[in-house]
């Protein structure tokens, strides 16, 4: 892919991200995904791509914006799968809490999973422990080969999880062995993330989330040198039903990272909503401007920009509609 296309895609994380903000802390996360998701569309279509949604806000007829299987972009340039969250963390926006983001991620035409909206069991890592642990292994081999792999005491382990009730049991043996745990309220993609940043202090990331958040943390991974693991948990024949149809020969298999975003380039960009992790928020300043953050990154050459921008809102079209 054209390395252009980084810069171009960050610009549609951010004016999502300046168009959700607003919506902070209002109990109305409804509205908060309506306006992050109506700006993204409307920005891709300045990017010089021919895009076809396949992680998106649900089927055509279940989300009027961003659906699976929707063109997006400019219709110039090259072929793209185009996975997007236009709010990860609705409830989080919300409630005025941290870890929102905008994400998306694109890579060339057929190396992205189309995965379906159902529950992911998942295992997330950074660069020093990919290769080294199964998500089939129970949690209490996996976390003394994390720890023996880092040269640590198990109980100098921190491990993040969404705080969930399906989670009662992993939680039930984290603490039995010792770890410590740092819960999550929302942001699926950003805990996975999590564990490639030194500075989040996390080593592994566990538990389930959605399945299409798990693909994007793929994308993210990628580029970080991190790794995840995955396997679809459906819940009925329904679910199982809709795997087959998406192409999944065999729903409960593991899913490794060439499974979720293919062996080729992938580029990922997140812009913060909320303060998180590793991105601020959206900040409003003086002279009717806001300040966002954000990362974009390249999995051809593994390079990770953090991009601080200023944005004078009055010339923000869209936003002013």
């Amino acid at each position: 892919m054209e390395r252009e296309l980084s810069l171009e895609i960050v610009r549609v994380t951010e004016l999502a991200a300046l168009a959700s903000a607003p919506w902070m802390g209002r109990g109305d996360k409804i509205n908060a995904d309506g306006a992050a998701t109506s700006a993204m569309r409307a920005m891709f279509d300045s990017v010089s791509i021919r895009g076809t949604v396949v992680i998106g806000e649900g089927e055509m007829d279940e989300a009027p914006m961003l659906y699976i299987g929707e063109q997006v972009g400019s219709m110039n340039g090259q072929e793209v799968d185009v996975a997007v969250d236009p709010l990860e963390g609705t409830e989080i926006v919300a409630k005025g809490l941290n870890n929102a983001m905008s994400v998306i991620a694109i890579a060339n035409k057929g190396n992205l999973l189309h995965a379906p909206d159902m529950y992911m069991e998942k295992l997330a890592v950074g660069p020093e422990l990919v290769g080294k642990l199964r998500l089939t292994d129970p949690m209490e081999v996996t976390l003394a080969k994390a720890a023996d792999a880092l040269n640590k005491n198990v109980s100098e382990l921190t491990v993040m999880i969404l705080d969930r009730v399906r989670h009662e049991a992993i939680i039930k043996t984290l603490r039995k062995v010792g770890v410590r745990i740092k819960f999550l309220s929302d942001g699926d993609v950003a805990g996975a993330m999590a564990p490639a940043f030194p500075e989040a202090g996390i080593d592994l990331y566990v538990g389930s989330g959605g399945a299409p958040e798990g693909v994007l943390a793929a994308a993210a991974l990628k580029c970080l040198g991190g790794e995840i693991q995955g396997r679809l948990m459906p819940s009925d024949a329904k679910e199982y039903a809709r795997c087959l149809d998406m192409g999944i020969e065999d729903p409960y298999k593991v899913l490794l990272m060439e499974d979720m975003v293919g062996t080729e380039d992938v580029i990922f960009a997140a812009t913060g909503v909320t303060p998180g992790e590793f991105l601020g928020g959206v900040r409003y300043l003086p002279d009717d401007r806001a300040e966002t953050h954000s990362i974009v990154m390249r999995a051809k050459t593994k390079t990770i920009r953090f991009i601080r921008a200023l944005h004078y809102l009055p010339n923000k079209s869209f936003l002013n509609n």
